[in-house]
């Protein structure tokens, strides 16, 4: 066990409730990831973290130390997410297909074609991280934020012809990123 974790893991036993907020810094980021993994959303995932410390706060006399405090975090952490899925487990949506109208059937069209635009959306957003920040932001703001090149030369205090260099040199670098990101193939 790692000694600052096991100082910390002392001070609480002892009766500083507060020392358990260093081992929830350091943990945090751990605890919410494998949340995020397992659960449908962000919210979901926030809320299993906390239910994680708190089970972990309330039952941290029964720690042992044979193993990491880290290890013993984590099986607290995926145990509360199985919990929560069995908890939130979706119960089958069944509607009569003569219910529906046309007009409904569109509207389901226009909304799963929504969700794929912002699907798509998300995929370019996430290779736009993989730039350099300088060209990522450019990029947003020209594609996302539907800037001009010459509203986008005040903001970056670049000259317009600065700005089309890093957009098109962006452009090229992004494309290379989707090919490798999507598996795209050009013949």
């Amino acid at each position: 066990m790692n000694t600052s974790d096991n100082h910390y893991l002392n001070l609480v036993l002892e009766g500083d409730t507060k020392a358990f907020a260093a081992l929830v810094d350091r943990y945090k980021d751990l605890v919410f990831t494998l949340a995020n993994r397992m659960v449908s959303t962000r919210e979901e995932a926030e809320e299993v973290a906390q239910d994680t410390f708190l089970k972990a706060f309330r039952s941290l006399s029964k720690f042992k130390g044979d193993a990491k405090f880290s290890s013993w975090i984590y099986r607290i952490c995926y145990n509360t997410c199985l919990d929560h899925l069995k908890k939130n487990k979706r119960k089958p949506n069944t509607v009569a297909i003569d219910d529906i109208t046309e007009a409904e059937v569109k509207t389901l069209e226009s909304a799963l074609e929504q969700l794929e635009q912002k699907e798509y959306q998300e995929s370019i957003k996430k290779c736009l991280r993989q730039l350099p920040d300088d060209e990522g932001y450019i990029v947003t703001l020209f594609y996302f934020e539907d800037l001009s090149v010459d509203e986008i030369a005040t903001i970056t205090e670049l000259s317009k012809s600065n700005v089309k260099v890093k957009l098109f040199r962006s452009r090229k670098k992004l494309f290379g990123i989707l090919k490798k990101e999507l598996n795209v193939s050009v013949n």
